[in-house]
């Protein structure tokens, strides 16, 4: 884990390097300053001795400059280091999840991701400081301290000894007891981040149905988990700061009692004394940053594990070594086609159908029957179990996935628009589109009627997630998004189910009279958006049972006839009733 992580300091080494070098250069400093103090009071007052006090005056003013200095250059290159090293993280993450096929996605929860991106990575650039200046600090301070403290009187050391030693105890059980309830927390971040997410992003749902106060609870509770877990780690990490004040005050007591007996012995002067009670203090300090070095490290490599968890994630669906750079025409063929979604029961099994390139083809089902994981497996952003998917009579797995995407276009089911203009959203499509060019796309996807009575028609912005256009004219957006793609293949997957159906039957009649050498696959629920259709694919749990005309397959399948007669029948009420003015 470890050196997955330090492989992204990346080009920020150098200042990684002269953090801890400044550090050291300011603890040599800083340590070497009472001791210059000692020989001030000794050398200096003691004996009356003015140009002492100035020359080792001097000497501590100096050092103290050169302390600050090397502090300054430290922290400046630490935070240089620790910034660098958490854009590497977040800038190596995210671009990892973008070569992410649907099924490496599928792990991991959208709440989750944020949650690693944002909280572990803060976490992470907390240790890496941390890493780089205290716990560099605090060792050769408290190494130092040490040691000068035995340099200026053996005896009297051992009080730091023994108070090291009580202190040392009570932070281990404190740590000890610390990192299992921070494991738990990232948990709970999670479940946190996700209540809120799908609240904000689902508000007008949320409303519609009056459930604020279901979501108030939801998120309570996921508040309340997290809370509790830092509430008890906060209790712990509360017993260092008494722990801490009692050996301190113990430990000037003992100098107190036992140095004034060595100064009347002779065995120790009075700067010597001074010295000593700095560094008592400096060495208690240095325990404690210790100990939150411990925590810090505890959260870290818990949020470290998620992190790396990203990184290593492996694109399940990734380029040939010696990718075919070009889709000759828009056929399409599944052989002996098995695919599963992770589970043991395959979403389709055994299918073998064969279209040829420019022909309009219906799939029509129940759901969850396996019409999506069609669409999916063409346009390769799932790989198959078994058999295979050819596009132009080549395999697509054989082919540059960014190629093979471009020219199998497909509209997902669940319609997305980005923050931005309606251009620029059209653009997603082909970023060096012309106006007009959106403009065509726009008028076969009959969007430019709603964006002609906009205000400000193509920079009219939309909202996040396209919350301020209808569902059909969103999906409207996403159609002649796809279609400036100019593709081959042309795959809706039930895209236009949010439209009436008089915009359904315009978009339809543009395509066959705008795109006939496109070859088009609609997926659907209405028989009205596939009967005209060259042929279409009847599904049932994962398997084709029918793959006809719409003619044809009234005559000779079954689901299809029951599908046809439950719809056209319930239409047909409804529209005697509207002839016959029924109420």
């Amino acid at each position: 884990m470890i050196k997955t992580l330090l492989r992204h300091v990346g080009r920020f080494k150098t200042a990684s390097i002269l953090t801890p070098v400044f550090t050291t250069l300011e603890v040599v400093m800083g340590v070497l300053i009472p001791y210059v103090t000692a020989w001030i009071i000794d050398r200096g007052i003691m004996q009356g001795n003015m140009n002492n006090v100035y020359l080792y005056g001097g000497i501590m003013i100096v050092m103290a400059a050169l302390s600050m200095t090397f502090g300054i250059l430290s922290g400046k290159f630490s935070a240089l280091a620790s910034s660098g090293f958490a854009y590497n993280l977040r800038d190596a993450m995210f671009k990892n999840i973008q070569t992410f096929s649907f099924s490496n996605i599928d792990k991991f929860s959208t709440a989750g991701l944020i949650t690693r991106m944002t909280t572990d990575v803060s976490h992470l650039q907390s240790a890496f400081q941390m890493v780089l200046r205290i716990s560099v600090r605090a060792p050769l301070n408290l190494v130092f301290s040490i040691f000068m403290c035995v340099f200026i009187n053996m005896k009297m050391s051992l009080i730091f000894i023994i108070a090291m030693a009580i202190l040392g105890t009570s932070l281990y059980f404190i740590i000890s007891k610390t990192v299992k309830l921070f494991t738990q927390v990232f948990t709970k971040y999670d479940d946190m981040n996700k209540s809120v997410q799908e609240n904000i992003s689902a508000i007008r749902v949320v409303k519609a149905f009056v459930r604020e106060d279901y979501e108030n609870k939801k998120f309570a509770s996921a508040a309340k988990g997290l809370y509790k877990l830092f509430v008890g780690t906060e209790k712990l990490m509360a017993i260092n700061h008494p722990v801490m004040s009692t050996v301190v005050y113990g430990c000037i007591i003992a100098l107190s009692w036992f140095g004034a007996h060595f100064i009347v012995a002779g065995d120790l002067s009075t700067g010597q004394l001074t010295s000593l009670f700095t560094y008592v203090m400096t060495i208690l300090n240095s325990l404690m940053m210790l100990s939150m070095i411990f925590v810090q490290m505890t959260m870290s490599a818990a949020s470290g594990k998620r992190i790396v968890e990203v990184l290593d994630e492996k694109a399940d669906v990734t380029n040939p070594e010696h990718p075919v750079m070009s889709v000759s025409d828009g056929s399409i063929k599944f052989k002996n086609v098995s695919f599963s979604y992770g589970s043991s029961e395959y979403a389709i099994k055994d299918i073998n159908l064969s279209i040829k390139s420019g022909e309009t083809i219906g799939v029509i089902g129940g759901t969850g029957c396996g019409k999506s994981t069609l669409g999916n497996l063409i346009c390769r952003l799932y790989d198959v179990n078994k058999g295979s998917v050819e596009v132009g009579g080549i395999d697509v797995r054989q082919y540059d996935m960014e190629r093979l995407r471009n020219e199998v276009s497909m509209v997902l089911q669940n319609n997305v628009l980005f923050s931005g203009t309606i251009l620029d959203n059209l653009r997603w499509g082909k970023s060096n589109a012309t106006l007009e060019e959106c403009r065509e796309a726009c008028r076969l996807a009959v969007a430019d009627e709603f964006i002609d009575r906009m205000i400000d028609g193509y920079d009219t912005i939309i909202e996040q997630n396209g919350n301020n256009v209808s569902g059909g004219q969103k999906q409207r957006l996403c159609i002649a998004r796809a279609l400036l793609k100019r593709p081959k293949i042309l795959i809706l997957d039930d895209s236009t189910s949010a439209c009436d159906t008089a915009t359904d039957a315009k978009i339809r009649k543009a395509f066959k009279e705008a795109i006939p050498d496109t070859t088009k696959i609609i997926i659907a629920q209405r028989i009205q958006s596939v009967a005209d259709a060259d042929r279409i694919i009847v599904m049932q749990s994962g398997r084709v049972v029918g793959f006809d005309t719409h003619e044809e397959l009234l005559k000779h399948c079954d689901l299809y006839s029951e599908i046809y007669r439950t719809q056209t029948e319930l239409s047909g009420d409804f529209d005697e009733k509207q002839k016959g003015g029924a109420a």
